[in-house]
């Protein structure tokens, strides 16, 4: 944990000059010094009955910053001025906590009114469900404003899909300032998750259009994705590796990947590519390498194109505009 917290501090330094000259760690401290601790009690509340909410914040945390930066705009609900924003796009329709993030602001407004941002409150959220779940303790520098901006095409425009091409990836994650380790890191992510059916379904029954499983999928797991398939609305954990495995926050998704037992075509393919596949093993064979490099680029993500200063707003209500 200790050597996260260094990593994570170092790497500050390096956000863009822009950035940091408003985002700072304790950035709260004076304006709302119970911020990050009213935070940490609703998800760990949250948490104690619904571990897999760490999957669902990381997932919102994604999609909230790489469409438009990390500005809230995810959690605009759809309005008489604003019928089609972000989060009714198709990529977005299996985000979920957003009532916990309402939990959370309004908690914090009655303690600070107008002081914390959404944004804010996404960030530390996740941060805090990853903790919970086993993954790095990390700090994170605040001080993001929320965004005026909230529109479904942005979504379909630039969120990837699950057949997305290593090279794909890549180049989507080095459009926002972020390398090879930091992709490879935040696909970790996929430890604690789950996708449905409908997102790996032709990898079981139809690959390609060959009427035949993806050969670079372990036939065992091919049988056991059929049977939990077999009847509509199926999901499957990511990873496989133990019953409890999608609650837990560590590198056996890795170890799943090098064994031919990946569930998305993008996260068995990082374990083949020889563009990523060496990052892959690393992470397999080192879980507080991983940890260290996930905190990283949760960091870096973090600093994606965010409102800071006078720029944005912010929301007293994270699902409309102020």
């Amino acid at each position: 944990m200790t050597i996260a917290n260094f990593s994570v501090l170092l790497l500050i330094l390096f956000i863009s000059p822009v950035a940091l000259a408003q985002l700072r760690v304790g950035f709260y401290s004076e304006s709302c010094s119970d911020a990050e601790t009213i935070v940490q009690n609703l998800v760990r509340q949250r948490f104690v009955n619904d571990p897999s909410i760490t999957a669902a914040l990381t997932r919102m945390h994604f999609h909230d910053c790489f469409v438009q930066g990390c500005d809230a705009s995810l959690l605009i609900d759809p309005a008489t001025t604003q019928p089609s924003p972000e989060k009714t796009a198709g990529p977005n329709g299996s985000v979920r906590g957003f009532e916990l993030i309402d939990e959370i602001k309004t908690a914090l407004e009655a303690k600070c009114p107008s002081k914390v941002s959404c944004s804010d409150i996404i960030t530390l959220a996740a941060r805090d469900s990853v903790l919970l779940a086993g993954g790095p303790n990390y700090t994170v520098p605040t001080g993001r404003r929320d965004g005026f901006v909230s529109n479904l095409e942005d979504a379909l425009r630039i969120l990837p899909g699950p057949g997305i091409s290593v090279e794909g990836m890549l180049g989507f994650f080095a459009n926002k300032g972020m390398d090879v380790t930091d992709a490879v890191a935040l696909l970790g992510a996929h430890t604690v998750g789950v996708a449905s059916c409908g997102n790996f379904g032709d990898r079981i029954t139809n690959f390609q259009g060959t009427g035949q499983p993806d050969p670079s999928m372990d036939p065992s797991l091919v049988t056991s994705l059929r049977n939990t398939c077999a009847a509509p609305g199926g999901f499957a954990a990511l990873d496989q590796s133990t019953p409890s495995a999608p609650f837990s926050f560590d590198n056996l998704f890795f170890s799943q990947l090098r064994l031919r037992k990946g569930i998305l075509f993008i996260d068995q393919r990082i374990a083949t590519d020889p563009a990523t596949s060496d990052v892959v093993s690393q992470f397999a064979a080192n879980n507080e390498l991983f940890k260290r490099q996930f905190a990283i680029a949760m960091v870096k993500m973090g600093a994606v194109d965010v409102l800071t200063g006078s720029a944005g707003e912010v929301r007293r209500n994270c699902r409309v505009f102020n």
